[in-house]
Parts: structure tokens; C-alpha cells; sequence
């Protein structure tokens, strides 16, 4: 299979060539030629086996194909269970329990295991340039940490993002540099894009991206919802329905990919904090990126979401029928607090902002009656809440126990660089 770029002004690329280059030259993200054709897969296997035969399709005829068992064994070796909600038919899907108890370990490892493939026998190194909005680069990090031939640069804005989620970013040393951005995500975002797009930098300096508009970071994401669609139809029958917290898109992009490939996904809602520009889209307005606002749930603080581009084009950039989709709604600040407090008071549950903000959806959408009282729906819980503990535990009144992988990141030392918000500046470091 080949991959084009959303913007149509580069070259088909294979799978290989699409994941070492992150970006197209022209500035769009790779996207299959083609989506392969919908198809029955099989409940039961394990999350490895689900990924391995989902993505069959999109490795057919490239290199890494008959790597791909092998990558998938190494990528997805912890688990992402679906779990029963207090409410009736409500489940979350915990996508915690990787190295850095986030949704972005998946995909992260992925790439990080096929980059590692692609690069055994590269004269020179390649520098992964990631911008974050908190959770990103901790997984990145942790996935490419000493691995040879290749280096990481990530960037993330300064004081937008949680203490731990800052420790994660810089106590891994090594290979992995961290620049603490005066600015926001969003201009982190362009600096690594304008990098990406500088072919002169590229010339001395090989480079790729491990943010989701990484073809090698989103085809993976779509394994953990295909395994627990399956699972769950398997044992209740029908479709289960998603609300998932969302930023950059990539993680809701990923669900709606698999639901093309005929996984039994019903619908998918698109929950967002106080940052409203998809919110606002699939209301009726004209799509208007515009600067983020900072927020509790800081890695949804996104006001340009690059997976727009793909969303668009998987619907042939028919506005109507996209806007007839999909449902999105927006939560502040106030509305996440009350969440956390009120579900751990009257349920015993604990969750972090971004899970939080679609919890509030969900709830939204029961009490108007938009999810049936006979409707099975999850929630993509994307970070574990020991992560924000300083929103999440003034609101449950106790300590949220760390997990062991990022209790063992916490005891290391911790260092990142200062870094004006323009691109020079990271031009001249990249150099």
C-alpha cells in the first residue's frame, strides 16, 4: 500500500518511507492511498494480535510487513481493559498502564519499534522533533530512550503543563533533550512543523516527528479500540459507543479509522476542554483555528488540531456530511472540577482532567436522551490521574497512588533547556 499527503502536492510514499518522514514535503500528513476495505476480525485475541491483524492491510508489500507480529508483541506488551462505570451501560476504557501512564505510550512504542527497524544501518542519526501538550513527549521519550541511531528533541510550552508531566519530559537524559517553550502548544506545534518542512535543515540534520500527525503513531491507535469493540460484542452484542477527550484529534482520529475498517464502533463524540474550535466547527461555524487557552485538562490546550486535515479528508472535505457525523462538546474548567469531585464522592471513581472532561460529556449526552438508556457507551480514559495531582487530589480529599513505572521516572534528576518561542531558536539547537 502506498500513502499520499492530505494536501496532494507530494509523491505516493510507501509505509516506511511515510513513517521515517513524520511530515509530506508539501506540509499535509500521509494518509492511505486507499482505505482497505472493511472486514470481520477476531474477538478474543490479544491486544498484539488485534493490532497485528488490523494493520495487516496498511504493511502489505512494505518492508517492515514481516515485522510487523513482532512489532506489535513489543509495542503493546500492557494491557488496556475496559472496565464497568458506576452508571448503568457506561464503561471506561483505561489507556493508562503503559512506562508513563498514558494513551501515548501506544502509539509511541510502535513507532519507535518500527523507526528502530528502519534505522539499524543509518549513517547518521535520526532526531525525533516532538511537540507536547503534556503527555506526548514522556512516552515518546521513554520509547526511544537509548535506542541507537536515533535522538529525540522535545518540545513543550513552560508552566502549561503538570509538574510530573514536566519531570517525565526531562529525567530521562541520554538521547532525549528537552526544551521548555516560552509560549504555547500551539507554537510549539509550528516550530516542530516548520523544522520538519526545512529542507535545508533536513540535509545535515535527518529528521522526523512523533506527534499523532505521525502516520507510525496513529495506525496503531486504532488497535485498542478494535480490541475492546470486539470484546464487548463478543459478550453483550452490538456496538459499543465512544466519547473520547481530544486535542490534537489523533486519538478520536484513530477510532474513526478503525471504525472504516469495520470495527463495531457506533458513534464517537468528541469531548474538548475550554478550547473550542472543533466544538465550534461541528456546530455549524466556519473551521477557525485560533491561540489556545491554557486549562486544567492542559494536554487537550490545543487551538489547531492537525488531525482536522485527515478527518476531512477520510470524508472527502464534505463539510455537511462530516458536520452530520459527529457530535463535539466543550467543557471549562469548573465543569472538570465538579466531574472529579462528584463522581469520586458518589461512585468512588478517580479521574484525570482530560477523562474527566468526557465523563462530563457523557453524562451530557444521558441526561438529553442523545445516548439511549440501552446504548453500551466508553469513555477513553487517556492518562492516569496520579499524573495531575495537584487538580485531582484537593477535589477527592486523599493521595492518588502513583503506579510503579512512573513512580521509578519521579526518582530520577530532571533538566530541560530554556527556549525562546521561535523557530531560530530551535534551528540553531537541532544544528
Amino acid at each position: 500500500m502506498n500513502f499520499i499527503s492530505t494536501r496532494n502536492a507530494s509523491p505516493a510514499v510507501s509505509l516506511s518511507q511515510a513513517i521515517a518522514a513524520g511530515l509530506a514535503p508539501d506540509g499535509g500528513l500521509y494518509v492511505p492511498q486507499q482505505m482497505p476495505a472493511p472486514r470481520t476480525l477476531t474477538p478474543g485475541d490479544s491486544l498484539a494480535a488485534t493490532a497485528a491483524e488490523l494493520l495487516q492491510p496498511f504493511f502489505a508489500g512494505d518492508a517492515l510487513e514481516a515485522e510487523l507480529p513482532r512489532i506489535c508483541e513489543q509495542a503493546f506488551d500492557f494491557p488496556a481493559p475496559l472496565q464497568p462505570l458506576a452508571t448503568p451501560k457506561d464503561h471506561v476504557l483505561e489507556l493508562f498502564h503503559g512506562p508513563t501512564a498514558a494513551f501515548k505510550d501506544f502509539g509511541a512504542r510502535f513507532l519507535a519499534a518500527s523507526l528502530s527497524r528502519l534505522r539499524a544501518d543509518a549513517e547518521r542519526p535520526l532526531t525525533i522533533v516532538v511537540a507536547t501538550s503534556g503527555d506526548t513527549g514522556a512516552a515518546v521519550a521513554a520509547a526511544f530512550h537509548n535506542q541507537p541511531n536515533l535522538q529525540v528533541v522535545v518540545l513543550y510550552p513552560d508552566g502549561r503543563v503538570s509538574p510530573r508531566q514536566a519531570h517525565q519530559l526531562g529525567c530521562l537524559g541520554g538521547n532525549i533533550r528537552a526544551l521548555r517553550v516560552a509560549g504555547s502548544f500551539d507554537d510549539c506545534q509550528a516550530m516542530a512543523k516548520q523544522a520538519l518542512g526545512d529542507a535545508a535543515l533536513q540535509a545535515q540534520v535527518p529528521l522526523s516527528s512523533a506527534n499523532s500527525i505521525s502516520l507510525g503513531r496513529l495506525l496503531p491507535q486504532m488497535s485498542y479500540y478494535a480490541h475492546a469493540a470486539l470484546s464487548h460484542q463478543a459478550a453483550h452484542g452490538g456496538r459499543l459507543n465512544f466519547v473520547i477527550p481530544t486535542g490534537n484529534l489523533g486519538n478520536a482520529m484513530a477510532a474513526v479509522m478503525a471504525r472504516a475498517l469495520g470495527v463495531p464502533l457506533g458513534r464517537i463524540v468528541l469531548a474538548t476542554n475550554a478550547n473550542r474550535v472543533l466544538p465550534d466547527y461541528f456546530d455549524g461555524g466556519d473551521y477557525a483555528p485560533k491561540a489556545s487557552v491554557a486549562t486544567l485538562a492542559n494536554a487537550m490546550d490545543v487551538g489547531a488540531p492537525s488531525n482536522f486535515e485527515r478527518l476531512r479528508w477520510l470524508y472527502r472535505e464534505d463539510d455537511a456530511a462530516l458536520r452530520q457525523a459527529f457530535v463535539s462538546r466543550a467543557v471549562d474548567d469548573a465543569g472538570i472540577r465538579g466531574t472529579i469531585a462528584r463522581r469520586h464522592q458518589r461512585h468512588g471513581e478517580v479521574f484525570c482532567p482530560h477523562t474527566a472532561t468526557a465523563v462530563q460529556v457523557l453524562e451530557q449526552l444521558r441526561a438529553s436522551g442523545e445516548a439511549a438508556a440501552d446504548e453500551h457507551w466508553a469513555v477513553a480514559a487517556t492518562a492516569h490521574p496520579a499524573k495531575f495531582e495537584s487538580v485531582v487530589e484537593p477535589l477527592i480529599g486523599h493521595e492518588v497512588p502513583v503506579p510503579p513505572a512512573l513512580a521509578e521516572l519521579l526518582k530520577r534528576p530532571t533538566h530541560a533547556e530554556p527556549c525562546a518561542p521561535e523557530y531560530a531558536a530551535l534551528r540553531e539547537r537541532l544544528l
